[in-house]
């Protein structure tokens, strides 16, 4: 009876934890969208907006992270246990690198209002930064659903968001070549499709999770990636 109550206790713990991985969750899904629709739409207060959203994300996290550590202290959880708690923490890590790089998108937008459109870009940033709304919508249902074949499916679209970002860099570097006036948003916009990517790899850490979270073990085989070097070239980084 004893034990009963102490499993009790543990699940409603963890349906609490699971609780704030979900809210953040939604808040980064809607920091993504938003972010991206102020530099298409030049809305500077929707980008201050996120800016100042991430904060609450960040404090999410802090309370992820406060709650599974009294649980690990309190609990002393085993086996899957163990790995759920490990798990959310993980999630709750790359959720938060997601809203930083949301706000770092939001915060080149107020510098690119100030400057011509690159005719096209934003819309195709958004485009972009979609797919990678819709991969981290449903790799949170994969968690949730304990559902590896979803997670797998998520991992492998990575590639898409990889292959968005290099055709995104072809067109920079066309226009910087054609004319030099746009080097300077080409960069800006550079940098914010690199965050985008990087996003993309954040969610794809999160398949990762939910696949070690329901197997026991992480992906035997190497995160897949669309041929390019734009991915690898330090020169090229976003924002940290």
């Amino acid at each position: 009876m004893q034990d009963q109550h102490i499993a009790s206790a543990f699940d409603r713990d963890l349906e609490g934890i699971q609780a704030l991985i979900m809210k953040m969750g939604g808040m980064v899904e809607a920091a993504i969208l938003d972010s991206a629709k102020s530099l298409e739409t030049r809305d500077l207060e929707l980008a201050e907006d996120v800016r100042a959203r991430d904060k609450q994300i960040d404090a999410l996290e802090e309370d992820v992270n406060q709650e599974a550590a009294r649980l690990l202290a309190l609990r002393a959880p085993m086996g899957a246990d163990l790995r759920t708690v490990l798990t959310v923490i993980k999630i709750s890590g790359n959720l938060e690198r997601i809203g930083d790089y949301s706000k770092n998108l939001a915060k080149r937008t107020s510098v690119l209002v100030q400057m011509p459109v690159v005719e096209g870009t934003p819309s195709a940033i958004r485009r972009m930064a979609k797919e990678v709304e819709l991969m981290l919508k449903d790799v949170l249902d994969a968690y949730i659903q304990r559902n590896v074949e979803l997670a797998e499916d998520v991992r492998q679209r990575d590639q898409d968001i990889d292959q968005m970002y290099n055709a995104l860099f072809r067109e920079f570097l066309t226009f910087m070549m054609e004319d030099p006036r746009n080097i300077t948003s080409c960069m800006h916009l550079h940098f914010i499709a690199k965050n985008i990517e990087r996003m993309g790899d954040h969610v794809t850490a999160i398949a990762e999770q939910v696949i070690y979270l329901v197997t026991g073990e992480l992906p035997e085989d190497s995160r897949p990636k669309a041929t390019g070097d734009y991915l690898k070239n330090p020169i090229l980084e976003g924002d940290e």
